[in-house]
């Protein structure tokens, strides 16, 4: 399969119970950029835009399943005040309801977790995705699609592998500095 260089401008809605929300937008000014076949965004995105050519529409849904999941009760969990003590002191300007706060798992992935409620004894954090048991629909154009250059797939292997010399080309120039859901101009955050 061919590694295509894409970028579209888009904007994002997210459908729950019916409901259509604005999430966000990728303007032509500063679109998302992708190479494809290398796990860089949803599978399903990808499908829908591997096919389209420079100046092509489009307006898809993505199923929740397909997207970030169902929502899941059991990713709502308690985690012990003392884990977000600095140097001593509970962080209580940082964690407070609806903050989203990166944590790290055991081993040693970092994720976002969103404050639910600080309680005497514990912090409960939703673990879910933000967008998890959401549809997304994306309406946009397509900006670039043309087979990527041995130099960004190399850019990309050297993002993926954690070093990024001289910029990263789908995370604003510094993706090696940001944590997912920061924003690096990539949709998202640079999990994607």
């Amino acid at each position: 399969m061919e590694n295509k260089y894409i970028t579209v401008a888009y904007k994002l809605y997210s459908i729950e119970d019916g409901e259509r929300d604005f999430v966000e937008e990728a303007p032509a000014e500063h679109p998302f950029q992708f190479i494809s076949g290398l796990g860089m965004t949803l599978d399903a995105f990808e499908s829908q835009l591997t096919g389209l050519n420079v100046g092509d529409k489009f307006d898809f849904t993505i199923g929740a399943a397909d997207a970030y999941g169902e929502y899941d009760e059991e990713h709502v969990i308690d985690l012990p005040k003392n884990i977000f003590l600095i140097d001593g002191k509970f962080d209580s300007e940082r964690v407070v309801e609806g903050a989203v706060i990166p944590l790290m798992t055991a081993e040693g992935q970092r994720i976002n977790g969103s404050v639910v409620e600080v309680k005497d004894d514990v912090v409960v954090m939703d673990m879910n995705h933000p967008l998890a048991g959401c549809d997304l629909n994306f309406v946009g154009e397509v900006v670039t699609s043309r087979l990527a250059t041995n130099e960004e797939l190399a850019e990309v292997a050297r993002m993926m592998s954690g070093g990024c010399s001289g910029g990263c080309g789908s995370c604003g120039g510094g993706c090696g500095d940001h944590e997912c859901g920061d924003d690096c101009g990539c949709e998202g955050g640079c999990c994607h």
